[in-house]
């Protein structure tokens, strides 16, 4: 077990808490555009998926979120005409969700205002030198075996 002398445990501690501490800084702007933080971190996960369709289960893996509260959150969406849901051609069992032209109008202009809010959060503590570093480091944290089986 650590001390408080480890480095590794100092590291973490820190990432840690800086991480709540903007996560709770950003949470604070939503709703967005009527989006909640949930729905807008689906929407921008989606967004980045090619033709804006991820599986359920890949979605589920990607957001933080249990896959009860996904599942209740994907059929708001569907309600609200936010992104569509299918069946999984490959896997009956599965579905493919998918952001309609609705959601895309509606994710843009929040994506605009958080990411304002997010260069104001980090653009005004670190350097653009410091910022290239972090991303690195984040990376190799988040895929230690490749960074670019992450991307």
């Amino acid at each position: 077990m650590g001390t408080p002398e480890d480095p590794a445990v100092e590291a973490w501690e820190s990432l840690f808490r800086a991480q709540v501490g903007i996560m709770r800084r950003l949470a604070e702007e939503f709703p967005l555009n009527g989006l909640s933080f949930n729905s807008y971190d689906v929407l921008f996960t989606l967004s980045r998926e090619p033709r804006r369709t991820a599986r359920l289960r890949d979605l589920n893996r990607l957001v933080l979120l249990s896959q009860p509260s996904m599942s209740r959150l994907i059929e708001k969406l569907v309600g609200e005409g936010l992104v569509t849901k299918v069946i999984d051609p490959e896997d009956k069992r599965g579905a493919i969700i998918a952001m309609t032209d609705l959601g895309y109008r509606t994710y843009v202009p929040a994506a605009r205002a958080h990411m304002e809010t997010i260069r104001e959060l980090l653009g005004s503590a670190l350097s653009p030198a410091e910022l290239h570093v972090l991303r690195g480091l984040t990376d190799r944290l988040r895929c230690p075996e490749s960074a670019e089986a992450c991307e």
